[in-house]
């Protein structure tokens, strides 16, 4: 088995998931000690109920744990992983290609999916939104929204608001690491609306988890209504000379 690897038009800017370049080799390690990883993308995936042979995008798909976790699963789902960073593409790749699961990854931007509209069953995405400004939260959510079939549904797991004072106190360190402005809509709870806003008819908060750094929550947005909120028509011609993944 392997993975296969394409990059989306243009460079995109990264920013790497534990701030700096040089620490991106320690991020399964750290996420491994201090996240309770496996149980969290765990819950994720029994909430996607991910079904036989559906497409499924892991958004922002970091070093591919997530990716390879729905990957290993019987009932053969079409995976695809992206992520803006090259190097944790090149991290999940291998990983994919150590599991034996059949993964593609691409390069590209969250705010400028290179799909077009209604290719995936499912997407996921863990511990991405807090890495993005505002408007990059709203365009992603849209683009979310947008590539998602009839009857698809949006499944998140995030940084939300602290479920007490200690958990407020931890994420300070993840809002010092990410910066205030990006994680403020996490730490205010206002994720929900902004999936609204994005076109989810029903966005509901299905749980939560406590780490060393803070509140997990989980999210699952479904039951479009209207038309995508954000996306822009460069961004659907983009997705048309895409092609469905496989």
């Amino acid at each position: 088995m392997k993975s296969s690897s394409t990059e989306s038009p243009g460079e995109p800017k990264t920013v790497p998931a534990l701030g700096h370049a040089f620490l991106t080799p320690l991020y399964d390690a750290v996420m491994a000690v201090t996240m309770r990883e496996r149980a969290f993308r765990a819950a994720l995936l029994e909430q996607a109920a991910i079904g036989p042979d559906q497409y499924v995008l892991d958004l922002g798909c970091g070093t591919g744990t997530l990716a390879v976790m729905i990957g290993a699963r019987r009932g053969g789902a079409h995976v695809t992983g992206l992520d803006a960073d090259p190097e944790v593409i090149s991290i999940a790749e291998r990983k994919a290609l150590a599991a034996g699961v059949t993964i593609r990854f691409d390069r590209g931007l969250s705010t400028r999916l290179p799909y077009p509209d209604g290719s995936f069953d499912r997407v996921v995405s863990s511990l991405l939104f807090h890495h993005l400004p505002a408007k990059d939260k709203a365009t992603t959510a849209a683009e979310a929204r947008r590539v998602l079939r009839s009857g698809g549904e949006f499944h998140v797991v995030d940084w939300g608001r602290p479920a007490n004072l200690l958990m407020g106190s931890l994420f300070v360190l993840v809002r010092l690491l990410d910066g205030f402005p990006n994680t403020r809509e996490n730490v205010e709870g206002k994720l929900p609306s902004l999936f609204r806003e994005a076109g989810f008819g029903e966005v509901l908060q299905t749980g939560s988890m406590s780490t060393l750094f803070g509140t997990l929550v989980f999210y699952r947005a479904f039951g479009a209504t209207g038309s995508p909120a954000t996306p822009s028509r460069e961004n659907r011609e983009l997705g048309d000379k895409g092609g469905r993944p496989s």
